[in-house]
């Protein structure tokens, strides 16, 4: 069974980098065709897909978000990490860590989520 947890500080101030872990166990994130993705949802908003980066290392984002968010990636240490420069408050969310058999596919395991708050 494959298992997500993040890890992040907490509270970050505008304009400043956030920088999360997603630690992966019970799974390799080089397996074939695997899809390791970050998702947040603000308060009392829906969910919304970041980016990901796949089983070969090749990585996608959306598009509001490409030119701040920059998803990488530990083999060794069964780690995928996201950073994302030029906080606002309106970043405020819960991220998560997730993981998809397959390009577009559903999402078959999550993280339990971290929360980030921007505010000075």
């Amino acid at each position: 069974q494959v298992q997500l947890q993040e890890s992040g500080p907490g509270l970050v101030k505008p304009s400043q980098t956030l920088s999360l872990t997603c630690t992966v166990s019970g799974g390799s994130i080089t397996t074939p065709h695997f899809y390791w993705s970050w998702v947040r949802q603000p308060p009392g908003k829906g969910r919304e897909w970041m980016g990901a980066i796949a089983f070969d290392g090749d990585t996608y984002y959306s598009e509001s978000l490409k030119s701040r968010a920059s998803i990488s990636r530990d083999n060794a240490k069964y780690t995928v990490y996201l950073q994302m420069n030029s906080l606002k408050p309106e970043d405020t969310a819960v991220y998560y860590c997730a993981a998809q058999s397959y390009c577009s596919g559903p999402v078959r395991y999550w993280g339990q989520g971290t929360q980030v708050t921007v505010s000075s």
